[in-house]
């Protein structure tokens, strides 16, 4: 059998190789769900996109003979690195054959990468950074991912920890069904009557009227509440205003909600509608009209992700995260919404993890951080 040979991605045909084996490598999966291609492109560094102003990229592709067998990006976030003091670099949109060698044969070139830059610990996978796609799914193969979250073949975890890496961390996925909503709305209802009258609390739907300023308060909402979250980086400016341009075609204004408290917005929670099913359908190509496809399903969808439920941290003692909570549950009632997932959950973060569990949602889905030091 022929040596794994790695080589950087140069030419137009690397690139393409590089995106096309993907499909190759899944063709057989009913669950996977193809990147959206133009944004693919972006998130690699072979086009323009803020998260390039702060990080090093290099992608890199496995061959055997003439045959792509994996692939992978090697990432140095100069930004993680100045909050958390440390010299340390990623991977990303891993991809392989069930092949030690090919694995074994990526890392080094990551490792070989990242050692010419004077780094010597390694994380993964985040495609670019957790702030995007992130982690590798080790349970819950049994079902699609939800938008934006990953999904990968059952091996890449023994593969992964065959080349030295360990988990760091674990992200969780938790389901739960349109039936539970109601009983979880009643749960809710002393706790959320309580908080709301103590903290004088105001649950406003996003404005419509002024939806872009809107998003970019949301996305800002999510950088000050998740400032202690284990490896978060806030997005930058340029950051929140890319996200806000792209979501603000996807996103339904109802269903994204508010909380108010002393005249200032205390907290924010943020659902996508689920377009996975529909990205399937238009092979992950926006143009030239799987964007209007994109466009028309957003309001007959009937599976949500609920990204994030942040509160400020001068407010997160308020009992606010539950005032949220009970202003979403009528939303989606309304909107017909029949499955919600939310997603992702850090393992450490026991609060929201009890709340979840005490409204009846079940752990459907693992994702999985390693670290090789």
């Amino acid at each position: 059998m022929p040596d794994v040979s790695v080589t950087s991605v140069r030419s137009w045909n690397d690139r393409r190789a590089f995106l096309q084996f993907a499909w190759t490598l899944y063709k057989n999966d009913p669950h996977w769900v193809p990147p959206l291609r133009a944004n693919f492109k972006q998130l690699v560094g072979w086009k323009r996109h803020p998260f390039q102003e702060i990080a090093e990229q290099e992608t890199f592709l496995a061959r055997r003979g003439d045959e792509v067998v994996g692939r992978i990006c090697a990432i140095l976030n100069h930004e993680h690195n100045r909050i958390h003091q440390e010299r340390r670099g990623f991977f990303g949109f891993f991809e392989s054959i069930d092949d030690p060698q090919v694995a074994a044969a990526l890392f080094e070139s990551v490792r070989q990468w990242l050692a010419e830059r004077d780094v010597r610990a390694i994380r993964g996978p985040v495609n670019p950074s957790m702030n995007y796609e992130c982690g590798l799914l080790v349970e819950g193969f049994d079902s699609p991912p939800t938008f934006m979250m990953t999904y990968n073949p059952p091996y890449y975890a023994k593969l992964i920890e065959g080349c030295g890496f360990a988990k760091t961390h674990d992200l969780l996925a938790y389901f739960g069904h349109m039936e539970q909503l109601p009983k979880v709305a009643e749960r809710l209802k002393h706790l959320v009557e309580g908080a709301t009258e103590r903290a004088g609390a105001v649950v406003r739907p996003m404005n419509k009227k002024k939806f872009r300023q809107e998003v970019e308060l949301f996305l800002e909402m999510y950088n000050r509440a998740c400032g202690t979250m284990w490896g978060f980086v806030p997005l930058t400016r340029g950051e929140v205003s890319e996200l806000a341009a792209s979501l603000k075609h996807l996103l339904v204004p109802d269903l994204a909600v508010a909380v108010e408290a002393e005249g200032k917005t205390a907290g924010v929670v943020l659902c996508l509608p689920d377009f996975n099913p529909t990205i399937k359908e238009i092979d992950g190509r926006l143009f030239p009209l799987g964007f209007l496809k994109l466009l028309r399903a957003r309001n007959h969808i009937r599976r949500v992700r609920v990204v994030s439920i942040n509160v400020v941290p001068e407010f997160q003692r308020w009992g606010l995260g539950i005032v949220l909570l009970g202003g979403l549950v009528p939303r989606l009632l309304s909107q017909g919404i029949e499955e919600v997932e939310f997603s992702w959950v850090s393992e450490t973060n026991d609060l929201a993890r009890m709340g979840l569990e005490k409204g009846g949602a079940k752990i459907t889905k693992r994702y999985r951080l390693y670290d090789r030091e």
